[in-house]
């Protein structure tokens, strides 16, 4: 079995911490692990790293490789979507280099998932899927649908009607409803939130889209190298849309275990340990007489008093703070600060890079301060500046500089100046990662005024 991880969206219900520029598969939400690692983690408890390949986009390919490194999973492929056309091109363009790059026979199951979902615990998850992978080499396509436990309005419903053990048969998959009919959906028994997880083997995949799909089918047949160069002319539809909801051989198995999609705070505030009063807090966070609230911080103390059922997340740039019960409205949001051209809406203060990290911690006319983090080995491109100065203090490991034709190395707790229109390179020589401030000083403080001589 192979297995497919959509990395590529760039949500936004979790917004300010989740923007275009860092989604929330990236984000440390329970622990010091991202939603991207566990689910690479959970997936290698049963398959090795090379039977999984995650599907993203191009600008999120060093979030990728550095969640990878973390987990010490860099054998998973990595796939990276030119444009991007949805999940029903991207599954087809995984299936296509799982035949064409890993030569799987026509008998190989793949199963395809998120990769910010949280699914516990492992083995139950386990069972599931080897109920779903029997199904799939049998010739189905298989989804997977999560016991109702509320009249939920943003998830998509299975219908079904029982087939024969833990399978059911599915009817038909309906839209987000509206809160009356999520209720009778939840009342009847009959309907499942659509999980977005599915398994089906290659032939049968390949059999369905030529059914539905025939101009995916066409390209998936040429092969991976040919069907990535022909990737922006494929439709831009979803799985659901392509195959599912057309096709008369699906099934359903129901996942027995507990799963979240995290697609709301209002859903952040249910995976996360609550306090006595239930209250669930993360960060620097001092809470008097607050009931049944969120509260998440980062670097800064925040003081609650008296309020119950509040959603209070606060980033560098942004605190957001809604009722509870309210957070779907945080989409809204985000499209009017887009309308207004706000950077907040799609930029993230932490930017990846192919050598590590930075995270702009203050800013202000004529200065610009960055927290930067670079992994071992790894270097900046040797660059100038016109415009403004840098000074670099060390916190954390050892710093490779090169300042004109000056070669020396940095330790922490100590410094070093680069004036303007001198060539300069950084380099971590060490075996941790090198971390450091860095403070611009100038007039024009822009990416822009960077002119970059050699990059490695």
């Amino acid at each position: 079995m192979k297995v497919i991880i959509l990395a590529g969206g760039g949500g936004s219900r979790l917004f300010p911490l989740s923007r275009q520029s860092y989604p929330k598969q990236f984000l440390k939400l329970e622990d010091d692990s991202s939603l991207l690692s566990h689910t690479v983690l959970r997936f290698m408890s049963f398959v090795s790293a090379e039977d999984i390949i995650i599907i993203t986009n191009q600008k999120y390919l060093y979030h990728v490789q550095n969640e990878l490194s973390e987990c010490k999973a860099e054998a998973v492929h990595i796939l990276l979507e030119p444009v991007s056309r949805n999940t029903a091109p991207a599954i087809a363009l995984g299936a296509a280099f799982c035949r064409t790059k890993l030569n799987c026979d026509e008998n190989e199951v793949l199963l395809v998932a998120a990769a910010d979902h949280v699914i516990r615990p492992i083995n139950k998850f386990q069972s599931c899927v080897r109920n779903a992978e029997n199904m799939a080499m049998a010739g189905k396509l298989v989804t997977f649908g999560i016991p109702a436990e509320r009249p939920e309005t943003g998830y998509g419903y299975i219908e079904t009607v029982k087939a024969f053990n833990n399978i059911l048969e599915v009817v038909s998959f309906k839209e987000k409803p509206d809160f009356a009919t999520a209720q009778k959906y939840m009342s009847s028994g009959n309907y499942f939130w659509n999980s977005g997880m599915f398994a089906f083997s290659l032939p049968t995949i390949y059999h369905e889209m030529m059914s539905y799909q025939p101009q995916i089918a066409q390209q998936m047949e040429k092969g991976y190298d040919d069907m990535l160069y022909d990737f922006a002319s494929l439709p831009d539809i979803s799985i659901d849309y392509a195959v599912f909801e057309q096709s008369k051989n699906v099934c359903m198995i129901q996942l027995s275990c507990y799963w979240n999609d995290i697609g709301s705070w209002d859903a952040m505030y249910d995976i996360l340990p609550k306090d006595d009063n239930g209250n669930a807090v993360k960060g620097d966070v001092l809470a008097l007489d607050c009931k049944d609230s969120l509260i998440m911080g980062r670097d800064r103390l925040i003081v609650g008093i008296g309020f119950d059922d509040l959603l209070l997340v606060e980033t560098d740039d942004v605190i957001v703070v809604a009722k509870k019960g309210e957070s779907q409205k945080v989409k809204n949001v985000v499209d009017k600060l887009k309308g207004m051209h706000r950077k907040e809406a799609d930029e993230h203060t932490t930017i990846f890079h192919a050598w590590g990290t930075s995270s702009i911690i203050g800013q202000g006319p004529g200065y610009r301060m960055k927290k930067v983090r670079i992994m071992p080995g790894k270097s900046l491109s040797l660059q100038m500046h016109y415009h403004r100065t840098e000074h670099w203090v060390i916190l954390c490991g050892t710093a490779e500089v090169v300042r004109g034709e000056e070669h020396m190395f940095i330790h922490e707790e100590e410094s070093v100046f680069i004036p303007q229109t001198v060539k300069h390179r950084l380099s971590n020589p060490g075996k941790i990662p090198l971390e450091l401030i860095e403070i611009q000083n100038g007039t024009y403080i822009s990416e822009e005024d960077i002119v970059r001589f050699a990059d490695r």
